[in-house]
């Protein structure tokens, strides 16, 4: 497995951004039952960044946590069969990977948020790499039984590697 780590931003949230991406990335990749290593993209940035990127991709003018941008068009969230008929778009050709996407996160929005669901800064960015890795697996949160599907798959996700409300940094 490669992830790439990015870091534009001048917050230090004094955490090990890739010890902690590496095992909530794992975690997931194996709660979706993936069958492949997989490349990941991280970029970390502040709330400017990520109002940037959302604006010029989803036309919000607005910051938010964290962006995806899965590499497959998904049939079924999950089913990663869709990328056999395709090896050469989906697979990096040196190191056949899979590659999965990109995760844009706001670090101001991981400690702001840390601080209004009375969690750690470890356990909230840990959190949105998990709902970027569902994302980056097909899945979605648009139908409220698609967010309550979502919403029990992260906990269980965090909750497999003991990410749990109570962290403390």
């Amino acid at each position: 497995m490669t992830i790439l780590i990015e870091n534009e931003s001048e917050l230090d949230v004094g955490i090990d951004y890739k010890e902690i991406a590496i095992e909530v990335i794992n975690a997931a990749l194996d709660y979706i039952k993936c069958p492949y290593e997989c490349e990941i993209n991280i970029l970390l940035t502040d709330n400017e960044g990520i109002r940037e990127t959302n604006q010029r991709m989803r036309g919000i003018d607005a910051p938010t946590d964290v962006l995806s941008f899965p590499m497959i068009e998904f049939e079924t969230e999950g089913d990663f069969s869709v990328v056999e008929n395709d090896v050469l778009s989906y697979f990096d050709a040196e190191k056949g990977e899979l590659l999965l996407g990109d995760i844009m996160i706001s670090l101001e929005r991981v400690t702001e948020q840390a601080k209004q669901f009375n969690h750690s800064v470890k356990r909230e960015y840990a959190f949105l790499i998990a709902h970027s890795m569902l994302h980056l697996s097909g899945y979605d949160h648009m139908e409220e039984d698609e967010r309550m599907q979502m919403e029990r798959m992260q906990e269980e996700i965090l909750q497999s590697i003991g990410y749990t409300r109570e962290i403390t940094d």
